[in-house]
């Protein structure tokens, strides 16, 4: 109403000027005419009271109109839902943690084979090989027959205790008859003593002979065999010490091999080592038992729990490092000894560090951006400059404070919000 009552008095006021234009030029025009000022005049008189009582509609309206309302003005970044807005969203809200971030440390290493379940198969005795039962890569029971060996040296030496055992035999009967025939005053003691003598002698060469075969690595059950058949088997079994795989061969079929040799190697690797070398500067943090991550080149988006078994008790002189060991589970057989690996240690960091969970951000028009709340269903959004990622949690270095509450589930849904009202983060 107020404009176009405006309107219409600048309009009258053109209108007013162009009758005194005119009217001027009449007069000059028709100054000898007496009809014609009259008529002017009234014409202008008519203008006049329109003017008036345009002036009088005009004050009456600013009188009688309330003046309009000034809106507040709205702030930059915030967002105002109703409880069935905030309902619907489902949202959850987690402070922002302060201290509560861990800094790692890396350490490189390689992968070994656990040493308490590794063996090298090796022979007491010469021979020539004449079986070899595995190949490499193949897993064994306990006791599973690896390769064979003939040995004249196990020949002989079985034969010496057969004729040991029969000798004892031999000196233990005589003895027998020497004491009954002393009880019955038929030998004098002399000859009883004599004969008990050679017993105990032949008794001595049962056990050397024994011992023998014990040494050349003869089982208990292969000389129970001799003592029931008497037969010599000159044939050198090599068998699994454990359950395992052969990880390593260096035997060949009719090969004369010697005691020094190793001809299998048998590992468990259920569980395997994990070897690194750790700075001076970090000694400090390392601590037996303790938790440890283990990634591989050859895995690259895997990460292998470990825990550290053995700390190194001095520093290597050349290099200043020290030795550590992590025992890494292993059931897939995934880590393959000699393995190129890093140990990735955690450490307490900056105890004023600030993290929040990474799904709390968004992305802004502006970069990262989280959702604060600031009051009841009223959030605001903040535009946060953002460092390490750890997992689920991630570093924040700029925009929140710690203790503040930001919006984890349903972050998304207030970010389609913003986009919707076009409403800025604050920065």
């Amino acid at each position: 109403m107020l404009r176009i009552q405006r309107r219409g008095w600048c309009a009258l006021m053109t209108a007013l000027e162009a009758w005194k234009a005119a009217f001027t030029a009449g007069i000059l025009k028709n100054r000898h005419s007496k009809a014609m000022p009259g008529r002017w005049l009234l014409l202008g008189a008519a203008v006049c009271a329109i003017v008036a009582g345009l002036m009088a509609c005009e004050d009456k309206a600013r009188q009688v109109s309330p003046p309009e309302p000034a809106s507040p003005p709205a702030q930059s970044g915030h967002i105002r839902l109703t409880p069935e807005e905030s309902a619907r969203m489902a949202l959850q809200l987690v402070p922002v943690r302060q201290g509560q971030l861990l800094t790692h440390r890396e350490f490189p290493a390689t992968v070994q084979a656990n040493e308490n379940e590794l063996a090298e198969v090796t022979t007491l005795i010469r021979g020539r090989v004449v079986k070899v039962a595995v190949d490499v890569g193949q897993d064994v029971k306990k006791g599973a027959l690896l390769a064979t060996l003939h040995s004249t040296d196990l020949g002989l030496a079985e034969g010496d205790y057969l004729k040991a055992a029969a000798r004892l035999h031999e000196a233990e009967l005589a003895h027998v008859r020497a004491k009954e025939l002393y009880d019955n005053k038929a030998v004098s003691l002399a000859e009883l003593l004599r004969r008990e003598a050679v017993m105990k002698t032949a008794q001595a060469e049962a056990r050397e002979t024994k011992s023998r075969l014990e040494l050349l690595g003869v089982p208990q059950d292969e000389i129970e065999r001799l003592d029931r058949e008497h037969t010599i088997k000159a044939d050198v079994p090599l068998r699994a010490p454990f359950n395992g795989r052969v990880i390593m061969r260096n035997i060949t079929r009719g090969e004369v091999v010697e005691t020094h040799q190793k001809f299998f190697t048998v590992a468990n690797l259920k569980d395997v080592w994990v070897v690194g070398n750790v700075p001076e500067k970090d000694v400090q943090f390392i601590r037996k038992e303790q938790k440890v991550d283990v990634l591989l080149a050859a895995y690259p988006h895997a990460i292998f729990q470990g825990t550290i078994t053995y700390v190194g008790d001095v520093l290597d002189p050349a290099t200043r490092t020290m030795r550590l060991r992590v025992t890494v589970p292993n059931p897939d057989r995934l880590l393959k000894p000699e393995m190129f690996a890093i140990i990735r240690l955690y450490t307490p960091s900056n105890p004023e560090e600030l993290s929040l969970p990474l799904e709390a951000v968004q992305n802004g028009p502006a970069g990262k951006m989280v959702f604060v709340q600031r009051g009841t269903g009223e959030f605001e959004a903040r535009t946060v400059k953002l460092g390490s990622e750890q997992g689920d949690v991630v570093q924040v270095l700029d925009g929140v404070s710690a203790g503040e509450l930001v919006v984890t589930k349903g972050s998304f849904a207030l970010k389609s919000e913003t986009e919707r009202h076009k409403i800025e983060p604050t920065p």
